[in-house]
């Protein structure tokens, strides 16, 4: 016999309200991203920032310090891109204080064409009862 315990009713609405929050987040990044609002980009974020890309680790400390590392128009330039788009969002693991989202996202060129789509994984949390990513691991460069 196997049993499968789901959770109070209460844990339950927690967890749904977490997924809520911290989706309402990955949409403000992407946004925020599209409209190369830096300022408002970094606001999705917490820090320390953490990012795992291209065999590397990169921690950004502070707002200020991931600030002042980021030029959306030579990411623009340097990878002929115009705009980005969310394939799909899927919760891996989620509780009151933390959600996993497993992501794909499509790149595009300015002429509107998709150029490469990447796996990554996306770590949220609430700190001080605000929700935002924490981390960010991508197979993008």
């Amino acid at each position: 016999m196997f049993v499968v315990l789901l959770g109070t009713a209460s844990s339950v609405h927690a967890r749904n309200d977490s997924v809520s929050s911290a989706r309402t987040v990955m949409d403000a990044f992407m946004t925020t991203f599209n409209a190369r609002d830096e300022a408002a980009w970094a606001d999705t974020l917490l820090f320390p920032h953490v990012r795992f890309a291209s065999g590397g680790v990169v921690v950004h400390e502070t707002r200020e310090a991931f600030l002042q590392g980021m030029d959306f128009d030579e990411f623009a330039r340097a990878n002929n891109w115009d705009h980005s788009r969310w394939d799909s969002i899927e919760v891996i693991q989620a509780d009151s204080e933390k959600v996993h989202f497993k992501v794909t996202f499509t790149r595009f060129n300015p002429a509107g064409e998709a150029y490469v789509t990447y796996d990554s994984l996306y770590i949220l949390q609430k700190i001080d009862g605000r929700w935002g990513i924490r981390a960010r691991s991508s197979f993008a460069p």
